[in-house]
């Protein structure tokens, strides 16, 4: 829910905390590793629309609250819904199947990532779709949808976008965990520091992008979320039609995660 007290923004899953000419956007469920249900994904968009129509704000910086920055998708609340209301929703995400509202923006503005613990599913897709990536050493990064039975065309586009290398395929073909020190080698994070020193990390380079004259930084944000939000958007095309989502894997890995038992899947 998203409320307003004094004309202030006040979310209940996410903080929302201007800091001069730099906002903070924290991702705020830490008892549940900030995983992403309805709420959360809902108000996080909607805290993006705030700080771009900001006048006094220039850059965000998008974190999360205690031991991770996102563990993906809130499996119970999400993925376990009936067939009949996957089919009927059309997917997990349902009405809310605007994931990333970066990719809607008015102003354009810089955001930053600054990220750690994990990454994972919805919290890897956030984090490569902001424009410069902070991460804490050891932060676990993964693309977690081939493991529960749906395309990850549009994770596999970030990752090929910013490493323009076969590393891509590996990552979203195996769905294996890598660290945040093997992203930096190739290239889907700016930097990786000290996790005491995260947010001062991301602070310091919105400083340096604050120095540049504004238009000139957002023309530059404005075109290069275009081409990898074009290429993710035509990768959605070609699979949403395959109805992943109705699969009986879909349904076995889910259920598996919250039994906490090794899926058995059929290719069906």
């Amino acid at each position: 829910m998203t409320t307003r007290d004094n004309g202030a923004t006040k979310f209940e899953t996410v903080r929302y905390e201007p800091k001069g000419a730099i906002c903070h956007i924290v991702l705020n469920r830490p008892e549940k590793l900030n995983a992403a249900n309805d709420q959360l994904v809902e108000e996080v968009n909607d805290a993006f629309f705030e700080f771009d129509a900001d006048p006094e704000l220039k850059v965000a910086i998008v974190s999360g609250a205690g031991r991770a920055f996102c563990s993906g998708a809130d499996v119970r609340q999400r993925q376990l819904r009936t067939r009949e209301e996957l089919k009927r929703l059309g997917g997990p995400a349902g009405r809310r199947s605007r994931e990333n509202g970066l990719a809607d923006a008015v102003n354009w503005k810089p955001v930053i990532a600054a990220v750690h613990g994990y990454a994972l599913g919805l919290g890897y897709s956030l984090s490569q779709s902001c424009d410069l990536v902070v991460a804490a050493a050891g932060t676990k990064f993964q693309i977690r949808e081939v493991q529960r039975g749906l395309a990850s065309g549009q994770h596999w586009v970030a990752t090929w976008f910013w490493t323009g290398s076969r590393f891509a395929n590996e990552v979203a073909l195996t769905g294996r965990m890598f660290t945040a020190e093997e992203a930096h080698q190739h290239g889907m994070v700016n930097r990786v520091v000290p996790g005491a020193e995260l947010i001062s990390a991301a602070e310091a380079l919105a400083a340096e992008i604050l120095e540049n004259p504004p238009l000139s930084v957002r023309a530059n944000v404005r075109v290069m979320r275009w081409f990898v939000n074009e290429m993710q958007r035509q990768s959605r095309y070609y699979t949403q039609g395959l109805g992943l989502h109705l699969s009986e894997d879909f349904q076995e890995s889910a259920r598996a995660f919250i039994e906490k038992r090794k899926p058995a899947f059929k290719g069906r």
